[in-house]
């Protein structure tokens, strides 16, 4: 039996409608190389295998029970590979018709390239700079992270990592390629053992890169041909903090390769621990500002109130300020995200004015014990009263800023092509909220024959697609056409890169992906469940819970410690782990799974159900329920049942 040209190994995990979507692509591909499939299921919760395998009889379906990881689960598939190259392709990836070809007959004429890349594009058409990249030597990630690669992008000396100084429209030698789309022999690759499995994700790509260039082969970006990627579909959907995998990679890599560098080691993890704290302020920006204007807003308010009550905005004693302030600010804050908001849910007006009032009586509490402060109960009326309509109003313009400016200002639509699938995508989106979605036209597929469809007017034709998104300021397009290929939409990418509209190939869409695509267009995100473990108020009372009975328990086995009684030598430790952080009081039986949430426990769900007679799948779906349906009562509980067991000394 002859094995095929190119093995295409693809890592999936709760991306079935970009994975139908990307086996559709390479179903279509031009007519050349033989390729052979291999799917890896990283443990999707969203039934990829169940759903996709009878759709794709010719793909070759490795499920897994647990989420490996990226290299981990690369190099499951790799066992699965025959073909005489092997390309590493994401699920969230659109191929050219000719990406196939293209890359291996670039590999057969360079026998002395290890791995060679394509060009890559985002869904606006344009360019992906992880595509090609530098290796992350002391200097360049330095620049990297201290951010003078934004500052001279053109400049070869700062912007070593993602090579902006250097032309997207030619081929030649890189350090390192995205793992998006990695194109090289599958004998090279199995010399090398595959990817490190100590990356879990992020790094791996650059450490096989660098590994590979080691051997004495080069890496190439060859820009001839060209991939769609929809970067980081599989990180939003999964609970995993993406900015930390993606910094502790980063010093995993500096570690291996770069350890002899004490002060490199240094410096790096300080700039990776400024870096990491930056994006996750800027993520949560608009929750910041919100709680400072917030803050503001019922300082400015309780001003506000003095002046009308005592004719000056600094009415109180002297000694009042800036007591007043901070403790009003305290209270405010506390009662803010006790209810939820800013740290779990975006703000809102109704969870404002409950804090609102629960800041009242809080401070109302407060001044029958500091009497001295207790200046007029007008002034706290009135300034809850203020605050209130302070609120309403911030809340009100932060709501309008977003809807004309914002991530969900109304997208812009325009749909390509007119045929049943452009029915079933206007259907869908007419049941979406209108404050998102405004459909702008059609484009007909080759002449035309109507002047509107459904009360959409008829724009022009698929020759005219770029002139249109441009003239009509479109955010996002919508291909249904059957006469335009992979080809002639990444062409249309092309030209319209400058506009940034999106593009997003309805090829063929069951209501699963029809349902996705609607999300992307309106900016919709997709609902993704979060443990009740991750929740701030939960986080905060069981490490609470923990330092308070460690604490406790460190106490009660101090003297036996100093008398050296076994016992109290067997337990400190564990107890010590525990107002660590390393473990909880109650908590998951460790089973080999990674998961979005939990720490191995003292006691828990397993240990009280005898884990010594329960099967490994009965462990683990103990510990699923757990991570799943947490409550402070359930752990109290817990705990309860097993002080009852242990006095019947089970």
């Amino acid at each position: 039996m002859s094995h095929p040209d190119v093995s295409i190994l693809i890592v999936n995990y709760n991306v079935k409608d970009y994975l139908l979507q990307c086996l559709r692509s390479i179903e279509q591909r031009g007519p050349g190389a033989t390729v052979e499939v291999v799917v890896v299921d990283n443990a999707s919760a969203d039934h990829s295998v169940e759903e996709l395998q009878p759709l794709f009889p010719w793909v070759t379906w490795v499920p897994l029970t647990t989420n490996l990881g990226f290299g981990k689960g690369n190099n499951v598939g790799l066992e699965h590979c025959t073909g005489r190259y092997v390309l590493f392709l994401n699920p969230d990836t659109i191929i050219g018709q000719d990406t196939v070809n293209v890359m291996m007959r670039y590999m057969d004429a360079h026998p002395d390239v290890g791995f060679a890349g394509c060009k890559v594009l985002n869904p606006d058409g344009s360019f992906q700079l992880a595509c090609r990249r530098g290796l992350p030597t002391p200097w360049v990630s330095f620049c990297k992270l201290f951010g003078l690669q934004r500052l001279f992008p053109k400049t070869p000396f700062f912007a070593g990592y993602n090579l902006t100084y250097k032309s997207i429209d030619e081929t030649y030698e890189v350090d390192a390629l995205i793992g998006a789309f990695m194109f090289g022999r599958t004998a090279d690759v199995r010399a090398l053992h595959g990817f490190d499995e100590d990356f879990f994700m992020y790094g791996e790509d650059i450490d096989l890169c660098y590994r590979m260039q080691q051997t004495g082969k080069s890496i190439m970006y060859v820009h001839t041909t060209s991939i769609v990627h929809f970067k980081g579909e599989s990180t939003k959907r999964s609970t995993m903090n993406e900015v930390s995998v993606f910094y502790d990679a980063m010093e995993i890599f500096a570690r291996k390769h770069f350890a002899r560098s004490t002060m490199y080691l240094r410096i790096l993890r300080l700039g990776i621990r400024l870096r990491s704290m930056l994006e996750r302020v800027l993520r949560q920006k608009r929750e910041i500002l919100s709680a400072i204007a917030d803050v503001a807003v019922v300082n400015i308010s309780l001003m506000l109130a003095t002046a009308i009550r005592f004719d000056s905005p600094f009415g109180f004693p002297p000694y009042a300020y800036p007591t007043v302030f901070i403790v009003l600010s305290i209270v405010f804050l506390g009662s803010m995200v006790a209810l939820g908001e800013y740290v779990e849910n975006r703000p809102t007006i109704r969870r404002s004015l409950v804090a609102l009032l629960a800041a009242f009586f809080v401070l109302s509490s407060l001044t029958y014990y500091w009497k001295q402060f207790g200046f007029s109960r007008g002034v706290l009326i009135m300034t809850v009263g203020f605050s209130a309509v302070g609120i309403m109003l911030v809340r009100g313009i932060s709501a309008w800023l977003q809807a004309t400016k914002g991530t969900t200002r109304k997208r812009r639509i325009l749909v390509v092509g007119i045929n049943e699938r452009t029915e079933r995508i206007l259907a869908a989106l007419q049941t979406v909220d209108h404050r998102f979605a405004d459909v702008v036209g059609i484009i007909a597929d080759d002449q035309l024959s109507a002047t509107s469809l459904h009360g959409y007017p008829v724009l022009g034709t698929v020759g005219h697609v770029e002139s249109i998104v441009r003239a009509h300021d479109v955010n996002e397009v919508i291909v249904t056409s059957a006469t335009l290929g992979q080809a002639d939409v990444m062409q249309i990418m092309h030209q319209s890169a400058g506009s940034g509209a999106r593009f997003h190939m309805a090829g063929e869409y069951d209501d699963v992906v029809t349902a996705r695509i609607i999300n992307d267009v309106t900016g919709i995100e997709p609902t993704v469940v979060v443990s009740p473990l991750r929740r701030f108020r939960n986080r905060v009372l069981k490490r609470t819970m923990d330092v308070v009975m460690s604490l406790f328990s460190l106490f009660l086995y101090l003297p036996g410690l100093i008398l050296g009684v076994e016992q109290a030598r067997r337990r400190v430790p564990t107890w010590m782990s525990v107002l660590r952080g390393q473990r909880s009081v109650v908590g998951i039986y460790p089973d080999g799974k990674k998961r979005q949430a939990g720490k191995e426990g003292i006691t828990g769900l397993v240990h009280i159900s005898r884990p010594d007679v329960l099967s490994e799948q009965a462990k683990e779906q103990l510990n699923d329920f757990y991570v799943e349906r947490y409550s402070l009562a359930m752990d109290l509980e817990i705990l309860l049942q097993n002080i009852y067991g242990r006095e019947r000394g089970q």
